[in-house]
């Protein structure tokens, strides 16, 4: 009688420990499932939304506008000036020093193989001159913590780093440089009808990097390339 309720007690112990094991592994399961399919709550307040803006993961090639200054300027004594002839010479550059949100999330939505028109700013003739492709993603811009770089930001943290920068390859130039005398101009004579309407050149000047839609980069390849005969297509350069 001893022996058989040691052996049912053995077997109902043996079956409880089964099912404490498989519930064991069903809760692991359970929690593994809520880390992997629950997204993380963003600890972004109102006032940072335009700082932190979401970045775009989709995997379609987009177009860009680089500014930078062909004449010198001298900051914190060092010359910032860079010229689209700087690019060709070197062949790869890191974009580095912008400061500002929007520009910054422009160059963190960038992928490898994105083009770009390189435009001279702060000069006599603002003008595209010439093409650029992305050869690196966003990754942290160092000078913003380097006290001698000109653009140097005291306010910003290595451990929370704020700022980017991206990596561009030179590619060719424009048939012909396209000044923004001439898309104001044509701007002004087909107002709503032109394909320049909602560009980002136009409406935020100031901005150093900014998005630029496939029809106003199509339609600014083709203005360039008006008093020009043939050219291999941009693609196979």
């Amino acid at each position: 009688m001893v022996a058989k309720r040691s052996s049912r007690a053995a077997a109902l112990t043996a079956v409880s420990a089964t099912l404490a094991k498989e519930a064991k592994t069903a809760n692991v399961a359970r929690k593994r499932t809520r880390k992997e399919t629950v997204p993380k709550l963003s600890s972004t307040t109102d006032s940072q939304r335009h700082e932190q803006e979401p970045i775009d993961e989709g995997s379609e090639k987009s177009y860009w506008l680089f500014k930078a200054e062909p004449e010198s300027r001298i900051v914190d004594g060092v010359d910032v000036r860079f010229s689209f002839d700087d690019l060709s010479r070197e062949g790869q550059a890191c974009w580095d020093g912008v400061r500002n949100y929007e520009a910054r999330n422009c160059m963190q939505r960038m992928k490898v193989g994105d083009f770009g028109f390189f435009y001279h700013s702060n000069c006599k003739t603002p003008e595209i001159v010439g093409i650029l492709k992305v050869c690196k993603e966003a990754y942290i811009d160092h000078t913003a913590f380097d006290p001698k770089h000109p653009y140097y930001d005291p306010k910003s943290d290595k451990e929370r780093p704020k700022w980017f920068m991206v990596d561009v390859e030179y590619v060719r130039p424009l048939k012909r440089q396209i000044g923004l005398h001439e898309l104001k101009a044509h701007l002004a004579k087909h107002s709503s009808k032109s394909p320049l309407n909602d560009m980002a050149l136009m409406r935020k000047s100031r901005l150093s990097v900014s998005p630029v839609k496939e029809s106003e980069w199509s339609f600014i390849l083709d203005l360039a390339d008006k008093e020009v005969e043939g050219d291999a297509p941009l693609e196979s350069k």
